[in-house]
């Protein structure tokens, strides 16, 4: 049975070392025309509502999504060597994305807040790209609400793959957002207490399973077996 499996980025399959607040910052700078005194509120939001809200703690009229794309396209662009000395991937990630990516009958790519470029960049930095279907994926230009990222997904993976309207969904991520994501779209949730956010965060706001890390391929492999059957 098929099974579309859906990962988060930073804090699930990296540590970005801070890369990213300097990405919204540069991109602030190059949009408002000086340089930010607060820094970006990520924590699971979309780079749409990321720049809305770096305007709005700013005192700002945030500006068009038709101008803030390419800032942000501008702003992380050639950083893969940056990101490659100073970031790191997460205990087991490699092993789980090749495992996901053998298994058959299973789709792997992204949802992530992270627009499709810096998404890309992100990855190749430390040779993941190659491991994820990222043409299916879905990204922080497509909406400001992750929970509608899910169905685009699940469209953009029939499109390419057709896959059956039932095929079930699971997103792998490690904030609250990514939980209420899931819940809310009718998609599974595996939470990695990787992030900023405690395991026992990421049950309170409704992950039935919820893992340190993505060390234990063998357990999280026979979970999205199990998922694949649901």
């Amino acid at each position: 049975m098929p099974l579309i499996v859906l990962w988060d980025i930073d804090h699930t399959l990296i540590d970005n070392a801070g890369v990213s607040k300097e990405i919204y910052a540069a991109a602030f700078t190059a949009l408002a025309g000086r340089s930010p005194v607060r820094p970006a509120r990520t924590e699971g939001r979309t780079d749409r509502l990321i720049i809305s809200d770096m305007f709005a703690d700013h005192g700002l009229e945030p500006p068009r999504w038709e101008d803030a794309l390419p800032a942000l396209e501008a702003a992380g662009a050639g950083r893969e060597s940056s990101l490659g000395k100073r970031g790191r991937v997460l205990p087991g990630v490699y092993q789980a994305l090749k495992a996901v990516a053998e298994e058959d009958g299973m789709v792997s790519s992204v949802l992530t807040g992270n627009i499709a470029a810096n998404a890309r960049v992100k990855l190749s930095a430390f040779g993941l790209d190659a491991l994820l279907d990222l043409g299916v994926g879905a990204y922080g230009a497509d909406s400001a609400d992750r929970s509608e990222l899910v169905d685009l997904a699940r469209s953009r993976v029939r499109a390419v793959y057709g896959t059956p309207d039932d095929t079930p969904v699971v997103l792998i991520g490690d904030t609250p957002r990514d939980v209420d994501a899931a819940l809310t779209s009718g998609a599974h949730i595996v939470a990695v207490a990787s992030g900023v956010d405690s395991a026992d965060a990421l049950r309170r706001a409704g992950a039935d399973l919820v893992l340190p890390d993505l060390s234990d391929v063998n357990a999280l492999m026979d979970h999205l077996r199990m998922l694949a059957l649901s």
